[in-house]
């Protein structure tokens, strides 16, 4: 451990400073037990001495423990250090030590303009796919926003900061009581604006608004104070994405302003279904947004006031006391009755139970359901068309893939061998080839470094051709074929262009002192000139250096006529 690095607990060595937030910094860190990089939140020291504020802190770091997800930042160890001022009082400042991720904010990447549909998809799905495990956890994010999303280097999406999360079930958790912690209004849902209590469909808006912003480049609401947006989410209904952005689908319209429902029970009901909606937009399809069950988990959700149910009007009759109920004026039904019921119903088992007899047990929901067939690898039309032979109904999705070829199937679900009803849906994911990526930008990398970063990137490397440069060293990449920066799809054979440390020296032998040193000049050679006495006209007559290829920077030496002219002839 370097002179001056904190230690806390005795293990964790605080480094540089790598983000800051409402009530906390966060430093790089290193576990000195486990020798592994991590990241430790630090309360800030104005409000450690604050009991509500240290007790979010502590709360934060319990209910991120609970998280165990590929899709959320990891709580490895939480704790208080007790720390002395300048003036000598003590005091205890909490800290939590979480999971390093080596990315990039979500809000940075927006901060470049709105980006591919496909991708904006792609990084909710993942986001939704997070949400729908804290929720099950019944655990409400309340802050989702792209300033706690991270993106690591291989794409992974990251949530982080739950420090403002609630239990489902404690109905205290308002907007009034995180004013202090959240510092924007943009991503607040009505029912936050409006202070009331909030359930797991807040999260579903808010992550709404981010799939907005990722599409267009910008929050659906804007205003000059925090109020005025929160109106906005109240009262205004937002544009369509594609207003901002013609390039979104309206398919993907469909989906964004669904999610942004004012009422709540509007909305999509989980995030499984706004996942779902979204898988089926992004493959060019518009989804079937389905209207909410009267009967939705209530526990989860709450009860939809405006909804009037079967069950309702079921719980109505079984309230109903014995004197509000309708009072009989006959005893019994006739007789006549009872003996014609008991006649049909012993025809009808009657005629059941011949059938269940004379029914080949193997036959047994036969006709009714059917096995998935194992359609993976075949061409989408070939295995479309097994699925439709069976009465299935495929559903077309596009991913990428490094090893299907594109138009063949990728995956399925359910899977093969499933067995299930008779127009049953099946997902079927069509590879689009390799992923189309940036080719990474080598130049002045050393050649390992350089075929490394190409391999990393998906790319193959195909081979190095040597060249000569004045100023690029010897080993070091000039250039690629393709270009660096090009767009290109992964697999793709990147060839190298490096320096040889060389540099091709034309001969001057012959040219006048001056055109000789503005030739060599470019080259980064070390000129030096000697003058010939015995001739003149300023001709260089010698060069140290042959013509061809010479290391750079060296030293050449040229002589060239520069004695006194000749006295004229007398008469």
């Amino acid at each position: 451990m370097t002179e001056g690095t904190r230690l806390l607990a005795g293990r964790y060595e605080v480094g540089a400073l790598i983000g800051r937030g409402g009530m906390a910094d966060v430093h790089v860190g290193t576990d000195t037990r486990l020798g592994r990089k991590v990241a430790v939140k630090l309360l800030k020291p104005s409000l450690a001495n604050d009991p509500k504020f240290r007790l979010l802190f502590r709360e934060e770091a319990q209910k991120a423990s609970r998280m165990a997800h590929p899709t959320i930042v990891r709580v490895f160890d939480a704790g208080e250090e007790t720390v002395r001022d300048a003036n000598g009082f003590e005091s205890q400042l909490p800290f939590i030590v979480m999971e390093y991720v080596d990315g990039r904010l979500l809000k940075d990447i927006i901060a470049e303009g709105p980006i591919a549909e496909s991708e904006a998809a792609r990084i909710i799905e993942q986001v939704l796919t997070a949400l729908e495990y804290s929720h099950r956890a019944l655990l409400v994010h309340r802050d989702i926003k792209p300033g706690n999303i991270m993106i690591t280097q291989s794409g992974q999406v990251k949530v982080m900061d739950f420090g403002i999360a609630r239990a489902v079930s404690d109905n205290s958790a308002t907007v009034a009581d995180t004013s202090a912690v959240l510092g924007t209004a943009q991503y607040f849902s009505p029912e936050q604006a409006r202070g009331e209590t909030v359930d797991a469909r807040t999260d579903l808006y808010s992550t709404g608004v981010v799939l907005f912003e990722l599409l267009t480049g910008a929050p659906p609401f804007h205003g000059d104070r925090p109020v005025a947006v929160a109106y906005q989410h109240i009262s205004e209904t937002p544009v369509r994405p594609s207003s901002v952005n013609p390039k979104v689908s309206p398919a993907m319209d469909a989906v964004v302003l669904r999610s942004l429902e004012k009422d709540k029970f509007a909305r999509f009901q989980s995030a499984a279904e706004f996942r779902g909606a979204l898988e089926a937009a992004a493959a060019g399809q518009v989804p079937a947004l389905k209207p909410p069950k009267d009967d939705f988990n209530a526990t989860l959700f709450g009860v939809n006031p405006t909804a009037r149910a079967g069950s309702e009007a079921t719980m109505r009759q079984l309230s109903n006391s014995a004197d509000d109920r309708v009072v009989r004026t006959q005893s019994r039904p006739p007789v006549a009755w009872i003996w014609a019921g008991i006649v049909v119903m012993a025809v009808i088992l009657g005629g059941m139970t011949f059938w269940v007899l004379n029914l080949q047990p193997t036959k047994i929901g036969v006709d009714l359901s059917v096995d998935v067939p194992n359609v993976v690898g075949l061409a989408y039309e070939t295995g479309a068309q097994k699925l439709t032979d069976l009465s299935l109904v495929p559903t077309r999705l596009s991913e990428s893939s490094d090893t299907v070829p594109a138009g063949a199937i990728t995956r399925i679900d359910p899977v093969a061998g499933t067995r299930v009803a008779k127009d049953y849906p099946v997902k079927v994911w069509v590879s689009t080839g390799r992923s189309i990526v940036a080719i990474p930008l080598v130049t002045n990398l050393a050649e390992t470094d350089a075929i490394k970063a190409l391999t990393d990137a998906g790319f193959v490397y195909g081979s190095t051709n040597a060249a000569h440069s004045p100023s690029v060293p010897n080993g070091v990449v000039m250039g690629t074929d393709p270009a660096g920066g090009t767009q290109a799809r992964q697999g793709t054979t990147v060839n190298l262009l490096v320096s040889d440390g060389l540099v091709d020296v034309p001969k001057v032998v012959g040219m006048s002192i001056g055109d000789a040193n503005n030739a060599l000049s470019p080259l980064g050679l070390n000129v030096k000139s000697v003058t010939d006495n015995s001739c003149t006209g300023g001709a260089v007559t010698s060069q140290s250096l042959s013509p061809g290829p010479q290391p750079q920077r060296s030293s050449i030496t040229l002589s060239y006529c520069g004695g006194p002219a000749p006295s004229p002839s007398s008469p």
